[in-house]
């Protein structure tokens, strides 16, 4: 196995861990009708919501999600989405393409495609773009409704 299909398999599998192994209690409320056209979702730029610096788009989002959300964002050359900044839940951001600031808890680390990040609940945290093309990565996230 080449290393890339291996970091893709650890993305995945630490991705349904999460869902599997889920303990937080969340409140009752109406779950979607799950179908085959519903749970696959391939990407079009026209959905993606036009951001500051670029775009978002949402592969699962918690209005249709068990417990996780899944989001791609593109973020614009020297650009980022937000000021570092801090929330209960944990957070994996995966770099598809381009070169990401990575900021956690006073330090900040440069880093390229094919790299996961993850963020501890409560933890400042924040990414940029750090380069001259856009920046592409994946953002899961716990759903605390």
């Amino acid at each position: 196995m080449n290393a890339l299909t291996s970091i893709k398999t650890t993305f995945a599998v630490l991705f349904f861990q999460q869902i599997a192994f889920a303990q937080e209690t969340k409140k009752e409320t109406a779950s979607p009708q799950y179908t085959i056209e519903n749970c696959v979702n391939h990407f079009e730029l026209k959905k993606a919501t036009k951001t500051k610096v670029g775009y978002q788009y949402w592969f699962g989002n918690k209005n249709f999600t068990q417990e996780n959300t899944l989001k791609m964002s593109i973020v614009e050359p020297r650009k980022s989405t937000h000021a570092p900044h801090h929330h209960p839940e944990e957070e994996f951001f995966y770099i598809l393409e381009g070169s990401a600031s990575f900021f956690l808890d006073g330090k900040t680390v440069v880093v390229g495609p094919n790299t996961s990040l993850y963020c501890p609940p409560n933890a400042e945290h924040g990414i940029s773009n750090a380069g001259n093309t856009d920046l592409k990565y994946l953002v899961i996230k716990k759903d605390l409704r």
